[in-house]
Formats: structure tokens, sequence, C-alpha cells
């Protein structure tokens, strides 16, 4: 059965995004890795067969123009309190009757092909969780299944709690997300995309970056 998936990317405002990944790069280039981070993730889900569209949920102009430029539609966060209150909008944008699809913006060695086995595999609504296992990188819900995102503190244990399917698979840069200069390590072993890597080699530190296989 064809799959026509809208792939959801919700992106905090750059001055505010990865907190705990300052230091990684210097001071001044913090900002271009967050959106960097966003735009290898966005090209890979764009590139992922099955996905018919890309969401981007954000109100910071820098990463909507980027989305944008890339091919993906951008909605604003339109006053929403919370990440799980902005997807839920933008759940209403995109209308209950489309698969929809929720991936954190911070996924740089993210193979089309992960994703496209990932959502192969969704039955109902499904998340997978994160390298550690406590986090979420992907919620998937089919049309007509209610949303109902459940992100923050231990987000995979809430999601399973709600309700949706743990979906398990051999997907390395699906599940590794970049919140600290350990995971950005990690992520580089497998290999970024051009955009992360555009932005360690301005650093100085081409010598990391192995451009994704």
């Amino acid at each position: 059965m064809a799959q026509n998936w809208t792939a959801v990317i919700p992106v905090k405002r750059l001055h505010a995004a990865k907190t705990r990944l300052r230091g990684a790069v210097p001071a001044a280039r913090h900002e271009e890795l967050a959106l960097a981070l966003v735009r290898d993730t966005a090209a890979a889900v764009l590139a992922c067969p099955g996905v018919a569209e890309v969401l981007v949920v954000t109100d910071d102009p820098a990463a909507a123009d980027a989305a944008r430029a890339l091919g993906a539609r951008v909605a604003p966060e339109d006053g929403a309190t919370d990440l799980n209150a902005a997807l839920r909008r933008a759940d209403r944008v995109t209308g209950p009757g489309r698969d929809r699809a929720v991936l954190t913006g911070d996924l740089p060695a993210l193979r089309p092909e992960e994703l496209a086995d990932a959502l192969r595999r969704v039955g109902t609504r499904a998340f997978v969780p994160d390298a550690a296992g406590t986090g979420t990188v992907l919620l998937a819900a089919p049309a007509g299944v209610d949303l109902d995102p459940c992100f923050g503190v231990d987000s995979a244990a809430a999601h399973a709690a709600s309700g949706a399917d743990r979906l398990a698979g051999d997907w390395p840069g699906l599940r590794r997300d970049v919140d600290t200069v350990a995971d950005l390590r990690a992520v580089l072993a497998l290999g970024t995309g051009p955009h992360t890597c555009a932005v360690l080699r301005a650093a100085g530190r081409a010598g990391d970056c192995r451009p994704a296989a």
C-alpha cells in the first residue's frame, strides 16, 4: 500500500536551541550548528520514499527560510506554550485525514531509507525511542488516529504509557539525536549530512567530520 506521510519537524528559535550543545563549536557559530542539524534532518526526510511533504513548525525566521529553501512547508508556533501544544496545532493544520510523523530536528546522520523502513512498520500510533531509550525521535499516527504528542522528559515512557507502539529496527541515524557534545561525537562516527559538516569545517573541525554514506 502506498504511503503518503506528512513529516512534521518542530524547531525552536535558534538562539534558545541546543543549550547543552554549547561549546561544541565557537559561540559565534552555535546557531549555525543548530540550524545545520535541522537542514540535514529535513533534507533526509524530504528524500524519504513515502513522505509527501515536510512541515517545519517554527517561529525562527532563519529556520523558516532554510526550510522553505529545501522545499518544506512552514507553519508558525502561533503562540503555543510548549512543544506539545505546537505539535497539536500543527496536527490541526495538517488535518486528521493524513498520515503524520513527527521527527526531532537534530538527526544529522539520518538516512532516508531508515525513516522509510520505520514508517512502513507503523500500523497504529507508534514511536521510535532515541539511542538512550528515554527520549523520542519519531512519533507517527496514521490517518484518522490522534497524534497525542507526549514530548518532554522521559518521553519514550510517556508515549508507551499513552498506548503508542514502540518500534524497533536497525536505524542508527534515526535514533541518534544531538543534544550534547557527547551526542555530537557519537553522530560524527556515523557520518553526518553536508550542512553539519560545513559548519564543523568552518569551525576548524574538518578532521572530525565524515560525510554520510
